[in-house]
């Protein structure tokens, strides 16, 4: 199944509380954390959110 690659790459600092905790939802605590994730549409939305704060990568 693929899976996505999300790394933060900006600050949540001064961002909505909703985005700060999104990141928290998918696991990311700080600038260059990355976690892996299963493609799934409720982790797709959740990346959507929060993409300026974020890069995404496919990987099987």
């Amino acid at each position: 199944m693929a899976s996505l690659r999300v790394t933060q790459i900006r600050s949540d600092i001064g961002g909505k509380p909703q985005h700060r905790e999104t990141l928290r939802s998918l696991g990311l605590k700080r600038i260059g954390h990355t976690v892996v994730k299963e493609d799934r549409p409720e982790f797709r939305g959740m990346v959507r959110s929060v993409a300026h704060l974020v890069t995404v990568e496919e990987t099987d």
